[in-house]
């Protein structure tokens, strides 16, 4: 792994690169460093919502996958490094089949919203599917290992599950889209014109 900072301010950024984990250096616009920096806003995200008041379950999770999340910035910081392990999707897996399992099917589509950590977690999700494009878009251009897109893609959809736990635990329940809401195309459709 690379060095640690031991100073904030280096200077060495001014001209537009920053340092990878192993030394080189490489443009801040690079597809490297905009997939490390989508993981990284997508971390402080998830820290947000952990200083909502969660169920231990649920907070335990989370801060799990801020490390993992560690882990595979380690990962996208320095080519070629593995640091991602198959166990950490896995137990992302796990943790969709034991929340699913809780809640109703879905029939519409899920308005995002709710409590304000259901909101939070549908932020997370929107910002670990922007990193998820991140990673595909370095993955084009670069050798990445495929189990950094499992699992963001994993982490997404749980996102999606423990912001409808959030909301069920609430006792609010999902906030559906309403397809036939006054004012719209669906439920007042116009009359073809001659």
């Amino acid at each position: 792994m690379g060095k640690r900072l031991t100073k904030i301010v280096t200077r060495t950024g001014d001209d537009g690169t920053t340092g990878l984990g192993d030394g080189s250096r490489t443009g801040k616009d690079s597809l490297r460093i905009a997939a490390i920096g989508d993981v990284d806003e997508l971390n402080s995200v998830l820290g947000l919502l952990l200083t909502e008041s969660l169920d231990d379950d649920l907070r335990a999770a989370l801060a799990a996958i801020q490390h993992d999340l560690f882990d595979l910035g380690g990962e996208l910081c320095i080519p070629g490094f593995e640091n991602v392990a198959a166990q950490q999707v896995a137990r992302l897996d796990a943790l969709l089949a034991e929340h699913n399992a809780t809640l109703p099917g879905l029939a519409e589509f899920i308005v995002p919203g709710g409590t304000r950590a259901a909101a939070q977690a549908h932020v997370a999700r929107t910002v670990c599917r922007r990193a998820e494009r991140a990673v595909v878009a370095l993955g084009r251009a670069e050798a990445i290992r495929p189990i950094c897109r499992h699992y963001l893609n994993r982490l997404s959809d749980l996102l999606f599950v423990v912001a409808r736990v959030l909301n069920a635990r609430a006792g609010s329940g999902d906030v559906l889209w309403k397809r036939d809401r006054p004012g719209t195309g669906a439920a007042n459709p116009e009359k073809p014109r001659s």
